[in-house]
C-alpha cells in the first residue's frame, strides 16, 4: 500500500453516510487515484476504549493486540476454503477476502467491488472525525466515533457515478436498495406457535417491532416478495412503495450527492426532497411535464432493475438459508462446541426428533449449515445501487448497459452494483436467533391486540343496533363477549 491519505488530503473528503460499523466519504478532489472512489473508515464505539484489529505500527497499543486474531478460531475453522482468510492480521482484511472470494463469485464480478487498503495517518483521521461531525446524524455521534487507531481504510469504486473521464452527459444519478429478504422460509424446524413466518414477510414483522420501539413513524407497505418476484408490475410496485416511506431502504443521489432518503442509515431519519422540490431535480433527468417526473423516474428504475438480472442471482443466495435461523441456531452450538441454548429455552416438553437430528449430523454438515446461514444474511442485508446518465442519439458504443423509458423516450446508460456485502461474525447467530423470536413475538401480540379492539367494536356495535349485520340473539351476542374476554 504505497499510498498514504494525510492531514493535508481531508479536506478532500467528505460525508456519504454511515453504518454500524464504518463511516463511509466521498472524494471531492482532483487526484486521478481517488476520483470515482469512496473510503470506508472504521469506527470505534464511545463507552469504551478505541481499539484496532490491526494495530497502529509503531504504537503503544501494539503489544496490546499483535497476538489478537481477526478471526476466533471456529471462525477459522468454518471459513477455511476461503484462502488466507483464518491468517488475516484484522478483521478489516478478513472481510476483504471474503468479499473477493466468497461473495463475488456468487454475485458476479461484475457487480461486486471487493477494494483495497490505503493507509491513513493519525492527523487524518482526527481532521475527518472533526470535519465530519456536524453531518453525522446525533444518535451515531453518540454511539461511536472514528476509530484513530486503524492504520488503514478501505478504498471502493463509488456506485453512485460515472468515471469523469466517460461522461458524456451533465448528470449521474443513482438510486440505493435494500431489498431485503425476498422469500418466506419453509423450513420444518420452524415451531409451531412461529409458523407466521411461514405466511408473513420478515419486513412486515420487524416493521411492527420497529413501530413499537420507536425507530420509526410508520410502517412502509413495502413488500421484499415483490421486489424479488421477478415481475416486472411487482417490482414497480415494490418500489413506489419505498418511495413514499424511504426510512433506510430507499435513497436517490445526484451526481454523487444525496437528494432523497435516509441519513447515515438511521431507519426514519431522512432528509427528502418531496413533491415540486424532487420534481424540479429530475428536469435534468426526464423530460416530462412538471407532476409527471417522478412517476417516469420510478419507472425508469423499474425497467433497470427488472433488465439486469441482479435480483435473480440475489435470491438464489438468500435462499441457501434453507434451515432458517431456528434450525441453523442448532448447528451453531455444535460448531462453537457448547450446550445449546436453543434446546433449553424448548424445554423438554417442545424437544423433538427434529432438533436431536441436528444434533446428530457430523460437523462438515453443521458448519455447512451455519456457513450457508451467514453467506444468505450477508445477501439479506445488502445494498445495491443503479445508476443512470444519457445516452447520446447513435451510441451503440458504449460499455454499460442500456434501458429505455418509453414514455419519454429517452435511453439511458445504466450499471448495477452490490455493497455493504460484510462478512457476519460467527457469534451474531445467538443475536440473529434472539431477535427473530423478538420480532415474532412483537407482531403476534400486535395482531392479538388488534383482533381484540375489533371484536370489542363488533360487540359494541351489536349492543348498539342488534339487527345490524343480521338479527343476533343475546345468546349470541352473550357468546361472543365471552370469547372475547
Amino acid at each position: 500500500m504505497a499510498v498514504v491519505l494525510e492531514k493535508k488530503d481531508a479536506g478532500d473528503w467528505i460525508y456519504r453516510g454511515e453504518g454500524a460499523a464504518n463511516i463511509v466519504l466521498s472524494y471531492n478532489g482532483s487526484s486521478p487515484a481517488f476520483v470515482g472512489k469512496v473510503l470506508r473508515i472504521q469506527k470505534a464505539p464511545r463507552n469504551g476504549s478505541p481499539r484496532c484489529e490491526s494495530p497502529r505500527y509503531g504504537s503503544d497499543n501494539e503489544d496490546n493486540h499483535s497476538a489478537e486474531l481477526a478471526l476466533t478460531t471456529d471462525e477459522c475453522l468454518l471459513w477455511k476454503e476461503i484462502e488466507d482468510l483464518g491468517s488475516a492480521p484484522s478483521r478489516e482484511i478478513a472481510e476483504q477476502l471474503y468479499v473477493q472470494h466468497m461473495i463475488t463469485p456468487l454475485l458476479g464480478s461484475e457487480h461486486v467491488d471487493a477494494g483495497i487498503r490505503v493507509h491513513v495517518s493519525s492527523e487524518f483521521l482526527e481532521l475527518v472525525e472533526k470535519n465530519v461531525l456536524c453531518q453525522r446524524p446525533s444518535w451515531r455521534v453518540d454511539a461511536a466515533k472514528v476509530n484513530p487507531l486503524c492504520d488503514y481504510a478501505l478504498l471502493i469504486s463509488d456506485h453512485s457515478i460515472f468515471p469523469q473521464g466517460n461522461l458524456k452527459g451533465k448528470f449521474s444519478i443513482s438510486v440505493e436498495i435494500k431489498p431485503k429478504c425476498g422469500f418466506l422460509p419453509d423450513s420444518r424446524f420452524i415451531s409451531e406457535e412461529n409458523a407466521i413466518k411461514k405466511r408473513i414477510t420478515r419486513f412486515k414483522m420487524h416493521q411492527s417491532l420497529k413501530l413499537h420501539q420507536r425507530e420509526i413513524s410508520d410502517t412502509s407497505e413495502y413488500d421484499p416478495l415483490d421486489m424479488l418476484s421477478g415481475s416486472k408490475e411487482r417490482v414497480h410496485k415494490a418500489i413506489t412503495a419505498l418511495f413514499c416511506t424511504p426510512q433506510n431502504n430507499f435513497r436517490v443521489f445526484l451526481n454523487g450527492s444525496l437528494i432523497f432518503g435516509g441519513l447515515g442509515g438511521g431507519a426514519d431519519i431522512t432528509s427528502c426532497m418531496i413533491g415540486n422540490a424532487f420534481e424540479d431535480v429530475l428536469k435534468c433527468v426526464i423530460q416530462a411535464d412538471d407532476g409527471l417526473r417522478t412517476t417516469n423516474f420510478l419507472q425508469l428504475v423499474t425497467e433497470a432493475v427488472s433488465g439486469s438480472g441482479l435480483l435473480d442471482r440475489l435470491l438464489e443466495v438468500q435462499k441457501l438459508d434453507i434451515f432458517d435461523i431456528e434450525g441453523a441456531i442448532h448447528a451453531y452450538y455444535d460448531v462453537v462446541s457448547q450446550p445449546c441454548m436453543a434446546c433449553r429455552d424448548l424445554g423438554e416438553d417442545k424437544l423433538s426428533g427434529r432438533y436431536a437430528y441436528l444434533h446428530s449430523m457430523p460437523l462438515d454438515k453443521s458448519l455447512k449449515i451455519v456457513r450457508d446461514y451467514l453467506i444468505a444474511a450477508t445477501a439479506k442485508d445488502l445494498s445495491m445501487m443503479i445508476s443512470f446518465r444519457p445516452r447520446e442519439d447513435g451510441d451503440v458504443e458504449s460499455s454499460y448497459s442500456g434501458v429505455f423509458l418509453e414514455s419519454t423516450n429517452q435511453s439511458f446508460d445504466y450499471k448495477a452494483s452490490f455493497f455493504d456485502l460484510d462478512m457476519k461474525p460467527l457469534k451474531k447467530m445467538e443475536h440473529y436467533y434472539e431477535l427473530d423470536q423478538q420480532i415474532v413475538s412483537c407482531y403476534t401480540q400486535m395482531v392479538k391486540r388488534k383482533n381484540k379492539v375489533e371484536n370489542a367494536a363488533t360487540i359494541d356495535a351489536y349492543a348498539r343496533d342488534p339487527t345490524e349485520n343480521g338479527c343476533v340473539s343475546g345468546y349470541t351476542l352473550f357468546k361472543v363477549q365471552a370469547e372475547s374476554s
